[in-house]
Formats: C-alpha cells, sequence, structure tokens
C-alpha cells in the first residue's frame, strides 16, 4: 500500500507542522508515501468564489498528475471533497473525465484513509487531556466522515474525550465567507468557542486546518482556556513522533 501526499495550500504555508505529524503517523503504522513534486492549489477558494472556469486549468493539472497513484491522501477534508466531489462541476476535458471518475474512488482525508482504507482499529499511543471533536463541514456534509476520527481519538488512552453540544455547526470560516460577511462569520464562531469552552475540553480536535485556524484565533484572542488541534497532530503527540 502506497499513498501520494496532497499537502493543501493552508497546510504548507501555514500549518506545516499538521502535514508533518500526517506524515511521521503513516511512517509509523508502515504505509509508504511519496510526495508529488509539481503540486498546486486543488482550487477551492475560487470555486467557492465562482470562478469556476479558472478553476479547470489547476483541476486538469491536479487529475494528470495524481491519476496514476494507488491512494491520494490528504490533511483536509474540504480540499478532499473538491476533487471528490466538486471537480465533477467543472467543464473538464472529456478526455480527462475517466481519470477524474477513478481518482474520486482513490482520494482520501486522513482519518477517513487511516479507517476505511487501511483498517486501523487504533494507534495506542497516551494523551492525558481533555478533548473534544469539531465535525467540519466538507468533511461531514459531502464526505460523511464522522466516526472515522472519532474512532482514533478514543484508541489514545488516557484521553478524556467528551462531545461538545452541536458538534457538527459551522465554525463560520467557509473561505472568503469570512471575510465577505465577517460579523455573520464571528458571531458563528463565536457559538462554536462557547460550546466548546462549556465541555471544558483543553484542546478542540478538527480535521480541516482552516476551520481550527478561525476557532483558535477566537479562542486566543478572547482569553479561552481551550486551543485548537490538528488530529494529525493529536496522532503523532500521542505517539510522541
Amino acid at each position: 500500500m502506497k499513498v501520494a501526499l496532497f499537502i493543501p495550500c493552508l497546510s504548507e504555508h501555514m500549518f506545516a507542522e499538521s502535514a508533518i505529524s500526517m506524515i511521521k503517523v503513516l511512517k509509523h503504522l508502515g504505509i509508504e508515501y511519496e510526495y508529488v513534486e509539481g503540486q498546486t492549489c486543488c482550487g477551492q477558494p475560487a470555486f467557492n468564489s465562482g470562478y469556476r472556469k479558472e478553476v479547470v486549468p489547476l483541476a486538469e493539472r491536479f487529475i494528470k498528475l495524481f491519476k496514476d497513484k494507488e491512494f491520494v491522501v490528504a490533511p483536509s477534508g474540504s480540499c478532499t471533497a473538491m476533487v471528490r466531489i466538486f471537480y465533477h462541476e467543472l467543464e473538464i476535458r472529456d478526455e480527462l473525465k475517466p481519470a477524474l471518475n477513478d481518482l474520486s474512488k482513490r482520494m482520501y482525508e486522513l482519518t477517513e484513509f487511516l479507517v476505511d482504507v487501511a483498517k486501523i482499529d487504533g494507534i495506542g499511543g497516551s494523551f492525558a487531556h481533555r478533548v473534544t471533536y469539531h465535525d467540519s463541514c466538507h468533511l461531514t456534509r459531502e464526505l460523511g466522515v464522522r466516526e472515522q476520527p472519532r474512532k482514533l481519538i478514543h484508541s489514545i488512552k488516557d484521553i478524556d474525550f467528551v462531545e461538545m453540544e452541536k458538534s457538527d455547526i459551522c465554525c463560520g470560516f467557509g473561505g472568503t465567507f469570512s471575510y465577505k460577511f465577517s460579523e455573520l462569520s464571528t458571531s458563528m464562531v463565536a457559538r462554536k468557542c462557547k460550546y466548546i469552552e462549556e465541555s471544558g475540553a483543553e484542546y478542540v480536535i478538527g480535521a480541516d486546518s482552516s476551520c481550527l485556524m478561525n476557532i483558535d484565533g477566537y479562542l486566543r484572542k478572547h482569553n479561552m482556556k481551550a486551543r485548537a488541534m490538528h488530529i494529525a497532530d493529536l496522532l503523532a503527540k500521542s505517539l510522541n513522533l
């Protein structure tokens, strides 16, 4: 089993530690991996802003780069959903559509891959802290990934996992949504952080760096106790990697 890594823009430029943690976990589990040179943005920010025609060259490049890989794994539910679901809404050249259809079946978010494909029941490790989990929108609603991250969290020894109220309610980020509708976005993340604090968790775990960036920014700005952590970082820390 060999996976090709897709490292999203936000991971590469702002949350490289989470991408590195993903690699450490894969290595620990004996899963072979490779980094595909020449990869670029999947096009999601432009797509969500309405620039669908402009995204096509990025999508076609992605398809060409990854079409022959056994599996493609990313530390992001939203970018995975972009490729697996929303690429099909683009005017991709006809000759690339069969490759896209095939690639869509081999593109996975990290926790989804570990649990559903690699059949990892648990990774062991230990993390003696109280945590809760934020269900990001694309991961939950588009990909249907909900129990996989929880299964991995529950497998960690000494962890105190508690569900927050309305764990799947949006954090208010949504890329350019948080800029165009800043007041609404702030109200949404305030509500999310209220639920996190009420859970008593020290850390809120998630699978999308964009959500975690938004949530952690509000938590810190308002001197709230909890801190945000990507699930790849949690798994790596629990194993002392």
